[in-house]
């Protein structure tokens, strides 16, 4: 599932989830189970529409210089359309943080429920966790700007890492009892240093633009693997 889709299959679990904007309008208790589902269907895609509308937007102008008209024009919909579904222009932006902690919540999950190594799944998960930014360098430098800007954006993204931090320490500690990562190391300290080398390649990728991001991500998780990586010394001493 691509981080874009995510938002559809998830959308009941947020706080304007469209069974919350189908309750708005007092016609849920009323409808038949069918007719929610299509009104959830269509309230979804139109969700999807305006994030959509306004990443390109971000993309192009940058974040500052996008408003919440040229956001509803781009997706044709009414402005009062948008605050059924976004608080404000920068809880769009809170989407994307979204969607990233559903992917950490997914490997982490996933983790416990098969047996595929931990190097895999943090692998798989670094480069997931780059797919939205790594859209074009613009779009990074546009997310990176409203998290420095935007007390509401970064109050949400700092809560949405700290569940994901935790998240990735719960595999970090996994990964522990199958001999795979040094079990001298705190889950708690490697986790965050795991985003770190995700956030820090999509910062210097945004400035330099090359080598790919895929490249940027490759190296950097290696570096931070090696690091973590349990050995026959560290397993004796």
């Amino acid at each position: 599932m691509n981080g874009y889709h995510s938002i559809m299959s998830t959308s009941r679990k947020r706080e304007l989830s469209v069974s919350t904007f189908a309750s708005r309008r007092g016609s849920a208790a009323s409808s038949l189970p069918g007719e929610i589902g299509r009104r959830q269907r269509r309230a979804a895609a139109t969700r999807l529409r305006l994030f959509r509308s306004a990443l390109r937007l971000f993309e192009k102008r940058g974040f500052q210089n996008v408003t919440v008209e040229d956001i509803t024009e781009a997706a044709d919909v009414g402005k009062g359309t948008f605050f059924n579904y976004f608080e404000s222009k920068d809880h769009v932006l809170g989407v994307m943080a979204e969607i990233q902690l559903g992917k950490v919540r997914e490997a982490s999950s996933h983790a416990a429920l098969n047996k595929k190594p931990i190097r895999t799944v943090l692998h798989r998960l670094a480069k997931r966790l780059a797919e939205e930014p790594g859209r074009s360098p613009g779009l990074a430098r546009a997310f990176i700007s409203s998290f420095l800007t935007s007390p509401s954006v970064r109050e949400i993204l700092k809560r949405n890492m700290q569940e994901g931090r935790k998240a990735i320490g719960r595999l970090i500690a996994e990964g522990q009892k199958r001999g795979e990562i040094d079990p001298r190391l705190k889950p708690a300290k490697v986790a965050p240093q795991f985003l770190q080398a995700c956030l820090g390649s999509v910062l210097l990728w945004s400035l330099h633009e090359e080598p790919a991001l895929g490249t940027w991500i490759e190296d950097s998780f290696q570096h931070f693997w090696r690091s973590i990586a349990s050995s026959p010394k560290k397993k004796a001493s």
